[in-house]
């Protein structure tokens, strides 16, 4: 690497750093995945999640959600910006499905529509962009260096659009366990990608909070919340508080760890595609669960 490389280098990671860790230290808002919310508007879902109480939003970006960028003009995106502001809202991630068998172009570009929409929605703040990256469960030795190879293409564009990207492990995909996603991080070598934390793709696989945490919250920039159980013989994800883990000590572990950013409620597909699925009755069941945990862990969320 010569010098002029070195030193843009250099003022990347610096910057990736800067708009990352704009959270003072310690401060964990309570956010929403607007991924629960599919059927409302996106003004709506907005309104509901201040309403109850939430600080932070995720927005869906997949195609047949209210906050595809293609279906935000420049005008909505300016009311967009406005009500987040009026609402008391900070705009923590986008949610992205990017896996490794899609078409990289075609992925570029949503790497790159996501940067604008986030800059123009949180301009003092961009959200950073989440994703999995599917592959079958077994595959991982198989598909690594093909992973590392697109997730490396995929941080040449997010510093270019000033665009964290976070990976997140899936249960049911290739980057399943913590060591994979802290070997691709380390393949990948770039501050423009970072890992996204949830439990709940750990439980039940003889895995604590505490040995998940240790590699990945150090390198995480975000952090989902559900939980899961067993039934009959099969994974169930199930509303955060629903099941069976101490979000009071969980708040303790990622404080202890020198986690700041968003934890973030995701609501499964396995909850949402359930006949009469209310989303705001669940993010008010969610919210119920979680808000006194954050007073008896000591844990700021503004």
């Amino acid at each position: 690497m010569n010098r002029r490389h070195f030193l843009a280098s250099g003022a990347a990671t610096l910057l990736a750093r800067r708009e990352l860790w704009s959270q003072p230290a310690q401060v964990m808002p309570l956010g929403f995945s607007l991924y629960g919310m599919r059927s409302l508007e996106l003004r709506a879902g907005l309104e509901a999640c201040s309403k109850i109480g939430y600080d932070a939003v995720e927005l869906a970006l997949m195609p047949g959600y209210s906050a595809e960028p293609s279906r935000l003009n420049a005008a909505l995106r300016r009311q967009t910006r406005t009500l987040l502001g009026d609402l008391k809202l900070s705009l923590a991630a986008l949610m992205e499905n990017l896996p490794v068998s899609g078409v990289e172009k075609e992925q570029l570009e949503r790497i790159k529509a996501a940067a604008e929409l986030g800059h123009a929605l949180a301009p003092d703040a961009p959200p950073i962009l989440e994703t999995i990256l599917g592959g079958g469960v077994n595959d991982w030795e198989k598909l690594r260096e093909s992973f590392a190879t697109r997730v490396g293409a995929w941080a040449k564009v997010a510093q270019e659009h000033r665009i964290v990207v976070c990976v997140k492990p899936h249960r049911l995909g290739a980057m399943n366990r913590p060591e994979h996603a802290t070997w691709l991080l380390e393949r990948v070598g770039s501050p423009w990608v970072k890992a996204a934390y949830d439990y709940s793709h750990f439980e039940h696989r003889q895995m604590t909070i505490a040995e998940t945490m240790k590699p990945l919250v150090p390198v995480s920039r975000f952090v989902h919340l559900k939980d899961c159980r067993i039934e009959n013989g099969r994974m169930q994800f199930l509303l955060p508080g629903d099941g069976q883990v101490n979000y009071a000590d969980y708040l303790r572990e990622l404080k202890g760890a020198g986690y700041r950013g968003c934890v973030c409620v995701e609501v499964s597909g396995m909850v949402s595609g359930q006949k009469g699925y209310d989303p705001i009755a669940a993010a008010r069941r969610c919210y119920a669960n979680l808000a006194p945990a954050f007073a008896k862990a000591d844990v700021r969320r503004v």
